[in-house]
């Protein structure tokens, strides 16, 4: 069974499966790609690229609304180990998953500033930092409040200037 969606600029592809395919209860993801590797910093989201993930959950709870989790996927910023943003994938009718479910997300994640190591105030151009690299550790949690490994992102460059 296969849903699309779109909701909170995330797009989601599922597919359930018939037969059991032995995935655990616990969420699995795997980094897959952003669409572009440099976006401009500033703090008015002028500039954004899409972050792809493959998940799979052996129970599929994932997405259903239930137990009140309400962000399912958690961006968090590699250079300040701070919670960058949040998302809630769609619902995902239960009726249809009986031993699983796997596929890819998508979410459009926007700029941010660049961090000088001087101690200049992020989001200015100073002239001896042309750029910051910027990765995200991700995570997906399902419905019962299992969380998957954290993952990392391959990096994007800020452009300061």
């Amino acid at each position: 069974m296969k849903f699309n969606s779109l909701v909170l600029f995330a797009f989601a592809g599922f597919m359930s499966c018939a037969t059991d395919p032995g995935f655990s209860d616990t969420p699995e993801i795997e980094f897959i790609s952003f669409s572009k590797d440099t976006m401009v910093q500033n703090s008015l989201n002028t500039d954004s690229t899409f972050l792809t993930i493959a998940f799979r959950d052996g129970d599929g709870d994932i997405g259903t609304g239930k137990n009140g989790v309400s962000e399912n996927i958690v961006l968090t910023d590699s250079r300040t180990g701070t919670v960058f943003d949040r998302f809630k994938i769609p619902d995902i009718p239960v009726s249809g998953i009986q031993s699983g479910i796997e596929g890819e997300i998508t979410m459009k994640v926007f700029t941010t500033c660049c961090i000088f190591p001087d101690g200049t105030p992020p989001c200015l151009n100073p002239p001896d930092f042309k750029s910051n690299e910027l990765s995200f550790e991700i995570e997906m949690i399902d419905d019962n409040g299992n969380r998957s490994g954290k993952v990392i992102s391959s990096t994007i460059t800020l452009l300061c200037d």
